[in-house]
């Protein structure tokens, strides 16, 4: 039985790769923070379409390192790890103060990759997948999102790099940078500026959580082995 931890799975993106991961016969830890409520249901959705399958609740405050110690504790054994955690804060980069970036730097950069340096002696197959979600704006950058994405171009910085040290052991690292996806992060979003955002994409549309789930796993697939150190951006061709 194979096993992934999804971080963040509560939220949309997350709770997508969950599912989806569930439905091609995986067992999950589900990395959560602050949503019980969301996480306690999807426990029961899982536990009643997939009986032979196990789905373990990990709480997780990635801003807390006693926390991020507990999470390791609680994983015995792994095939990939997915990181779909993570929030941003829309504002001039003069409004932020220390606190709020430190924090955003625990939960997208360093929690994430200490605990690839914990948890990849616990891959129990010939091969494991590490997957980052990241963001297009890691690459082109956008204004008022300034310490989001110095930290997307940060994951795929290390995917680029962790991915040439761990190539040896068949284990790939790669990075799914999505655009405008139509989760609850966007929700700030008046009418008005989605559809001139919408009115910037070819594709003329936000993307749904299921069509960045659906690059995560491919990722994951037996047949994705000679795909790793790589991000893919998934933004219907607007900025990348």
């Amino acid at each position: 039985m194979q096993f992934a931890l999804v971080c963040g799975a509560s939220g949309d993106i997350g709770g997508a790769i969950a599912n989806d991961l569930a439905n091609q016969g995986w067992s999950l830890y589900l990395q959560y923070n602050q949503n019980t409520e969301r996480i306690n249901e999807m426990l029961v959705k899982l536990a009643n379409n997939f009986p032979k399958q196990e789905f373990i609740p990990v709480k997780c405050d990635f801003t807390k390192q006693k926390s991020v110690k507990n999470l390791v504790a609680q994983i015995f054994s792994l095939d990939a790890i997915i990181f779909a955690q993570g929030t941003s804060k829309y504002k001039l980069f003069s409004e932020f103060n220390e606190n709020e970036i430190e924090s955003m730097w625990l939960e997208h950069v360093r929690t994430p990759i200490m605990l690839v340096q914990s948890l990849v002696s616990k891959f129990s197959s010939k091969t494991g997948r590490i997957v980052f979600v990241g963001s297009v704006y890691g690459a082109v950058g956008s204004a008022m999102e300034v310490p989001y994405s110095m930290l997307k171009g940060a994951q795929s910085a290390f995917v680029n790099a962790y991915a040439k040290e761990v190539a040896s052991l068949n284990i790939t690292v790669n990075c799914v940078a999505p655009g405008a996806v139509n989760t609850k992060m966007n929700k700030d979003f008046t009418v008005e500026e989605q559809v001139n955002v919408e009115n910037e994409i070819p594709m003329g549309r936000f993307a749904k959580p299921a069509e960045i789930s659906s690059v995560v796993l491919n990722l994951l697939d037996a047949r994705s082995s000679y795909i790793t150190g790589q991000t893919i951006y998934v933004d219907g061709g607007w900025l990348k």
